[in-house]
């Protein structure tokens, strides 16, 4: 059995179709659609969405980098296992999308990107703000967006939307390889008729997979840490992708490692937990900072280890410092020569805890952070308690007295 629809109107029902699930949760996977209409896409994506408005919602944007944000940022909350897609006209509509997907792709967060395209089959050469290359005739501004993409296709003909919106949708659901996803749509194709198999609008589940670590790497991962007098754990994005912050309290609790958190994990550990020490490297706090700079052994778990958390590669200062790293991804697990553990943060904390049976840090390693964090909870109180907001700054500050700038007047 065939339905004859456009690819547009195609595209819209097979993404309504789509769901994934973890842990027994099921959700669907693209939840709304973002979208400014132009030339390059009202005719077909806005006409789609208007008879799919049912079981498709829409908003309406003013900016097509800010819907990309938007978007994320629902997916950031829904732990990746839902997201939106933003649709954009031809020209600086779809130009505006590549430093939101640069961030989606970055933090490994997905989003789906459908940006109208110049016409396939060239009746009109060129269209409005279509860029002109004078030596290659495929070229168009939606190919900024390669770079930046996880997966990007551009559609040429309807039957080709079938692979390419299963490729996508593989990608947005893989916890490694997920980002932004690009299907670029040229605004005649996007009107096209077309016979489509009934089974291309058939429910599918996505299951968004939690692997368990390798039992070698787990093994060697488990001696690291038992062998080591200082560790310390930094907890990146990953914990909260994961949803593993109730094991990574648990590992912290078993082991008495003290918990830092990247600026992406923050939360990860309660602000108020015995083991949480707060942010680390260059917006960190005075306790995580100096645990990082004597550590002999930092745990990563789901950080990608930037510069602003290694302040630029010079908070690590022990002369025998060794890294072990839990994640995911395994371009992000090997990074600073780390001892790998390749695994979903949850799945892998929770085996590497049992690994680490009976194991607790010295006391006297617990007693000196637990002091330094009173100490650094005390000056941070002090500040907000005192009148003058540059009295107790860690930061070297000018003897001339501060004055607010809501005092001050012109005439």
């Amino acid at each position: 059995m065939t339905t004859r629809l456009t690819v547009a109107q195609a595209l819209v029902r097979f993404l309504t179709a789509q769901h994934t699930e973890r842990d027994g949760e099921r959700r669907r996977l693209i939840g709304a659609t973002w979208g400014i209409f132009g030339h390059g896409n009202v005719a077909g994506i806005g006409q789609a969405l208007v008879e799919y408005a049912g079981v498709m919602p829409y908003h309406q944007g003013r900016n097509e980098q800010s819907m990309v944000h938007a978007a994320v940022g629902y997916a950031r909350q829904c732990g990746r296992l839902a997201t939106h897609a933003v649709t954009t006209s031809i020209g600086p509509g779809a130009t505006n999308l590549v430093t939101g997907a640069a961030l989606a792709t970055v933090n490994h967060l997905p989003v789906l990107l459908l940006p109208g395209d110049v016409f396939a089959t060239r009746p009109a050469d060129p269209v409005l703000q279509q860029l002109e290359v004078p030596y290659a005739g495929d070229v168009s501004v939606n190919d900024t967006l390669r770079p930046v993409s996880r997966y990007f296709d551009r559609i040429t003909r309807p039957e080709q939307l079938i692979p390419s919106a299963l490729a996508a949708m593989r990608v947005l659901t893989d916890p490694v390889e997920t980002g932004a996803v690009t299907l670029a749509l040229p605004q005649d194709v996007q009107a096209e008729a077309y016979d489509w198999p009934e089974e291309f609008f058939a429910e599918r589940v996505w299951t968004v997979r939690r692997p368990g670590p390798d039992p070698a790497e787990l093994a060697r991962a488990a001696a690291a840490v038992r062998a080591a007098r200082r560790p310390l754990l930094v907890a990146g994005g990953g914990i909260r992708h994961s949803r593993a912050q109730a094991a990574l309290a648990a590992f912290a609790e078993a082991t008495g490692i003290p918990v830092a958190s990247t600026q992406a994990g923050k939360g990860a550990l309660r602000y108020d937990h015995p083991r949480d020490v707060g942010g680390i490297g260059h917006t960190g706090t005075a306790t995580a900072d100096e645990l990082a700079r004597t550590a002999d052994l930092v745990i990563g778990v789901g950080t990608r280890f930037t510069d602003f958390t290694t302040a630029s590669g010079t908070l690590f200062q022990h002369p025998d410092v060794r890294f072990l790293h839990l994640n995911i991804a395994p371009h992000d697990a090997h990074k600073l020569a780390a001892l790998p553990l390749v695994a979903d943060a949850r799945t892998g904390l929770e085996e590497l805890t049992g690994a680490l049976a009976s194991y607790k840090v010295d006391g006297a390693y617990t007693d000196e952070y637990t002091a330094a964090k009173e100490r650094w909870e005390r000056r941070v109180d002090a500040c907000f308690a005192s009148p003058d907001p540059t009295r107790g700054r860690p930061s070297r500050r000018s003897s001339a007295r501060w004055t607010p700038w809501w005092t001050t007047r012109t005439s």
